[in-house]
């Protein structure tokens, strides 16, 4: 084998093996879960591009998982990279219909308290919340965004759904950053960077809180989804910048998240002043 030839063998880096699609499902599937199927994928563009394709074809709780990503998206259309096998990117697809549609803004959060929780039990590492989409951990006492949450609506409106990306940095190490201020599980000093039980245990804290939200139709009080995704929102209590369309801003500190999954700032003159997701550009800390 020349030197170019282990360089392209996708199997080189021993530090990084590959998925166990098998183990996976017979982990995850199970009668009367909520996981239908799941595909690990050599590489793909995007894994929400892809089960969006098939949301009207495909029954809730299909996950789909790439072992590398060549066109993943983050909000607003921002693109990312990261080395192949170097996290967990994948997608799941949710059908919740008998929740009422504008209670749907809370999938991300969810699936934020989802992620969270599952990382801290399976790998020891504290993993905060930044409102709406980010998942910080800490390095050093720095504190770094180690993965996002893209949740999109998805086919017909009788046969669809929504489909939710995570990308979460594990192995990335410090020369693959992107940014300086990118972080992963191993630089945070994770007990274990084995993605097969990371993925289960997230999966599963997946599934949890989707059933609890399900079952309380959507109120993210009743299911304690409020209380746990504000619990662990490093966003509150800090003075934040808002940048708006329009090259707007606002700027207060980061008081609640309302029943509608809204941040709301206490602004200078003293309104308390809810902005969505849907709303902001950029979410910045204010001098």
């Amino acid at each position: 084998m020349t030197p170019s030839d282990a360089e392209d063998n996708r199997w080189s880096d021993l530090d990084r093996p590959p998925l166990n699609a098998g183990s996976l499902r017979r982990a995850l599937l199970r009668d009367g879960g909520l996981w239908s199927s799941l595909d690990v994928v050599p590489a793909t563009g995007s894994t929400n591009t892809d089960l969006a394709a098939r949301a009207d074809e495909l029954p809730e709780g299909a996950v789909l998982v790439a072992e590398e990503q060549s066109a993943a998206r983050g909000r607003l259309d921002r693109r990312w990279s990261a080395p192949a096998r170097s996290g967990l990117f994948f997608s799941v697809l949710l059908k919740p219909a008998s929740v009422p549609v504008e209670r749907w803004g809370w999938l991300p959060l969810l699936t934020g308290v989802a992620v969270a929780t599952g990382v801290s039990r399976a790998a020891g590492v504290d993993t905060a919340l930044k409102w709406p989409n980010d998942l910080l951990v800490t390095v050093g006492e720095q504190e770094r965004k180690a993965g996002g949450i893209l949740a999109e609506r998805a086919g017909s409106p009788s046969g669809g759904g929504v489909v939710i990306g995570v990308g979460l940095n594990v192995t990335l190490r410090e020369d693959e950053l992107p940014v300086p201020t990118a972080g992963s599980l191993a630089l945070a000093g994770a007990r274990t960077t084995d993605r097969d039980p990371l993925l289960r245990a997230v999966l599963r804290s997946l599934e949890r809180w989707y059933g609890d939200w399900h079952a309380a139709a959507g109120d993210p009080a009743a299911s304690g989804l409020q209380e746990t995704y504000a619990a662990g929102c490093a966003t509150l209590g800090r003075r934040v910048r808002a940048e708006l369309p329009g090259d707007r801003s606002l700027v207060g500190e980061a008081v609640a998240v309302d029943g509608d999954g809204r941040l709301v700032l206490a602004t200078e003159n003293g309104v308390q002043q809810p902005i969505g997701a849907g709303d902001i550009i950029h979410l910045r800390p204010a001098p």
